[in-house]
Formats: structure tokens, C-alpha cells, sequence
């Protein structure tokens, strides 16, 4: 019998049981592809990571990430959380990491608790999502879509979602339609059968409120999405003639798992760059026989 120890802890949140919860296998060999799959089912998180030793020795480790049906290139609070879980087994240097992911090469920073990720790609920028498909797929009205600074559009630095500014009145009511969501990913070229992320944002005084959805991957609803945290900062700097700006976000607060996620992107040599940052908490450790 193979045994491996695993580890779970909220994202970006202070406190246990808010934020977004992630299951962490610290050290996943001797698990195979389908294996890792089917754990990240059984979790039935938003997504669970599996640690692999670097194929660079200057790395600190090979960072397989799952959601419930597919694995991903990059995501934001598994890197915090595996991170924090990382750091916490001593595995950090002088509070840094490097995880090897297939998106590229994500650096963590680790201070007191608090976890850093810098985005492995910078700003790039899909098509347009029509504002009558986007609106019809998380269930409001087209004129609650802000259009005055961006259209609906697909954002990645690493990981795409469809990010769309709605109203502030308008992001509490959002519900997600999955009939409309596997119609919407027929038409819309960007989109997959198992996904089609979107992500909305209002303006909330001088933060932002977000919510994220992707129902077609399995998660209904998000409680901090930290690689759509990013592409957001990244998409808004580019907005403007700033050279950095920070944004503070709170998600999952209708869910009841209020999540901070600290948001900055900066100008760099190959475009706009984006980190996202918090808190972790550990709730959970256990074992798995197989």
C-alpha cells in the first residue's frame, strides 16, 4: 500500500473557514496522472496541488495543479496556499520559492505568513465577450454590464477568465446559468466544453468586489480566484498611463467565505506584469491510502 500524507488550508483569508479552501500533496511521487485526477475529484475543491521535485535544481519543486476534471497551467491561491504549506515544511529559501507549472515559472514569496505570488506570463488579451451572452450566462440584465472602460474580454497572465466590470447594485445578484454557460461556450471562440471562466468585478470605494464562475469546470462559484485577481490588475494598469498600482479585492463574500486578495501589476520590458497576494490558514492534515 502507497501512502501519502496531504494538507489543507484557506487562502487568502485570516481566519479558518473563510477564503478558499485547497488541498495540498506535499510530496506526490509515485502518484500518475489519473490518480491525481481522481483525488482532485474526491476533494471536490475548486482545485487541489500536487508537489513534484524541480527538473531544475535552482527550482523548488514541480507544481502540478487539478481542478474536478482537468489539470490546469496556473492558478492563483493553489500557489499561495502550496506556498504557505511549503514554507511552513521548511522548503523555502530565505522566504522564496520557485514552482515549475506549465504555464512557466511562478516565485512565491513568503513573510510572516503572508504569501506573494508573481503571474507567470504577462497581459494578454482574447476577444470580446458579446455584453447579451455574458449577461445572460450569469443570469443579469445587459444594462447592468459597465462597458465604459473595457468591453467583456478575455485577460491571462497565465490562466484566461472573461473579465467584465458590472455594476455595484447588479454583482450581488449574479447566478450562474449553466444551460446558458454550454451555449455561450458553442459560440464563443475562446471557450472550451469544460470551460469558460468569467469573472466580474464593481467598483467598491477605492477597493473592488469580484465574483467568479465556471460551472462548466465544475465550480459554481469561486471564493478567491487569484489568477483572475491578476489579469484584472494587469488589464485595468493597462488602462491607464500608470507605471504600477496596487488594487485590494474582496471576494466570496456571498458565499460566506470573505476572501482579501492584494493585487498589484507593473509595467516590465515584456508587457504589464501582475502578483497577487494574503493570508493562509491551516484547517486540515491527513493521509491517503491507495
Amino acid at each position: 500500500m502507497r501512502r501519502f500524507s496531504f494538507v489543507t488550508v484557506d487562502v487568502f483569508t485570516d481566519r479558518r473557514f473563510g477564503g478558499n479552501p485547497l488541498a495540498v500533496f506535499p510530496d506526490a511521487q509515485g502518484l500518475d496522472d489519473a490518480e491525481m485526477q481522481a483525488l482532485a475529484a474526491e476533494f471536490n475543491l475548486s482545485e487541489t496541488t500536487f508537489v513534484l521535485p524541480a527538473t531544475d535544481p535552482k527550482n523548488t519543486a514541480r507544481v502540478r495543479i487539478f481542478n474536478r476534471s482537468a489539470e490546469m497551467p496556473f492558478a492563483g491561491h493553489p500557489n499561495v496556499g502550496t506556498g504557505w504549506v511549503l514554507a511552513w515544511l521548511g522548503r523555502a529559501t530565505h522566504g522564496l520559492l520557485r514552482f515549475e507549472e506549465i504555464a512557466g515559472l511562478v516565485e512565491v514569496r513568503v513573510e510572516t505568513g503572508h504569501v506573494t505570488i508573481a503571474a507567470p506570463q504577462p497581459l494578454s488579451l482574447g476577444p470580446e465577450m458579446a455584453v447579451d451572452l455574458l449577461a445572460g450566462c450569469v443570469g443579469l440584465d445587459e444594462k447592468d454590464i459597465v462597458v465604459a472602460a473595457h468591453r467583456p474580454m478575455l485577460a491571462s497572465v497565465g490562466n484566461s477568465f472573461v473579465v467584465a466590470e458590472v455594476a455595484q447594485t447588479a454583482l450581488a445578484k449574479a447566478a450562474p446559468d449553466v444551460a446558458k454557460f454550454r451555449a455561450a461556450a458553442r459560440v464563443y471562440p475562446a471557450a472550451t466544453a469544460k470551460r469558460l471562466p468569467v469573472y466580474l468585478y464593481a467598483r467598491d470605494g477605492d477597493g473592488l468586489r469580484a465574483r467568479m464562475f465556471s460551472p462548466l469546470s465544475g465550480t459554481m462559484e469561486d471564493a478567491a480566484t487569484g489568477s483572475a485577481a491578476t489579469p484584472l490588475a494587469a488589464l485595468l494598469l493597462s488602462l491607464t498611463s500608470d507605471k504600477d498600482q496596487r488594487y485590494d479585492i474582496v471576494q466570496g463574500v456571498e458565499m460566506g467565505r470573505p476572501s482579501r486578495l492584494l493585487a498589484r501589476a507593473w509595467r516590465a520590458g515584456d508587457g504589464i506584469r501582475a502578483s497577487v497576494g494574503g493570508s493562509c490558514v491551516p484547517v486540515l492534515k491527513g493521509e491517503v491510502t491507495l
